[in-house]
């Protein structure tokens, strides 16, 4: 039988690693703003011949648009993103666009983002979180009542949840700046799913602990704990599998505009598959036992 719970503190270091990373480039550099954020226009543009994303870059450049961002979206069209400009100036861009490339090219999507919408949205949406939070936590409390101090098994589900949500965050604050990651409002969207997905999966492994603790398989809550990861291991790992392939074909066939959200649930469904085996349980035993120094993977034992 695999110790996952006498291996916790890895499991803590591994996380604190991640996080601490992620908020330190959280303060340094941010997020890098999408369009909806920051404000300004987002249009997608078709070629009917492939061009090279840097001669594109260069001829954006020398229109006056240098502070334009540009992700390729297919074999002959891009995701051109720049400051605001009235649709009749885009289209004159993309005239012009055509003449210096020699080749046709026409706007199959474009849209305006005011950045009082991106700011509205992040407000309603970090509302939405504290709010589906503060449910979760009343309805693990009640689903898990008849367990010693149901409001611990709550508490540790919903830091497993901060967990994941730090981890997305803090991994696109990187992402921003080492790969041009923006955050979009598809950004947002993923991360509510990606909550809703974590707490799903700590609920699971809660449920097997306590099926485990009524069937009294050990008077030490650690084996307890421990057994109902290994037996629940399977399930999640399929569970995250399959998932995964349905991300992955999101990927492949979805389009590049879905790209940064699909990215989200891959980087979201890894961190709540480790959170809800490797850091909700083993925290529910620090917990009980008051095992403090555990939460402190930095500090070495000296027992």
């Amino acid at each position: 039988m695999i110790d996952f719970v006498g291996k916790k503190r890895w499991f803590f270091l591994i996380s604190a690693i991640v996080i601490i990373l992620g908020i330190v480039s959280l303060a340094i550099f941010g997020l890098r703003s999408g369009v909806d954020f920051s404000g300004g226009t987002a249009m997608t543009l078709q070629f009917n011949s492939p061009v090279e994303q840097s001669q594109l870059r260069q001829e954006l450049t020398d229109l006056g648009h240098d502070e334009a961002t540009i992700q390729k979206a297919g074999e002959s069209s891009f995701i051109i993103r720049l400051r605001e400009i009235p649709r009749e100036e885009a289209d004159e861009l993309v005239g012009k666009l055509g003449e210096r490339l020699g080749r046709q090219v026409e706007i199959t999507d474009y849209y305006l983002a005011s950045p009082t919408v991106g700011v509205e949205t992040t407000r309603n949406a970090g509302i939405a979180v504290i709010i589906a939070a503060v449910a979760m936590l009343f309805y693990i409390v009640w689903a898990f009542r008849r367990m010693p101090s149901p409001f611990r098994w709550g508490t540790c589900a919903i830091i497993a949840l901060i967990h994941d949500v730090l981890i997305v965050i803090g991994i696109f604050s990187i992402l921003g700046q080492v790969a041009d990651v923006e955050v979009s409002a598809m950004f947002i969207t993923g991360l509510l799913a990606v909550v809703g997905y974590s707490i799903n999966n700590t609920v699971v492994v809660f449920d097997r602990i306590r099926e485990n603790m009524s069937r009294g398989i050990s008077s030490d809550f650690a084996v307890t704990v421990n057994s109902s990861l290994i037996e629940t291991l399977g399930r999640s790992l399929n569970t995250s599998l399959t998932t995964l392939c349905v991300i992955l074909a999101l990927f492949l066939f979805g389009g590049a505009t879905i790209h940064h959200f699909i990215l989200v649930l891959l980087i979201g469904l890894l961190a709540g598959t480790y959170s809800s085996l490797f850091i909700a349980g083993p925290l529910l035993v620090v917990w009980e036992k008051r095992e403090w120094g555990e939460l402190m993977p930095f500090v070495k034992r000296t027992a």
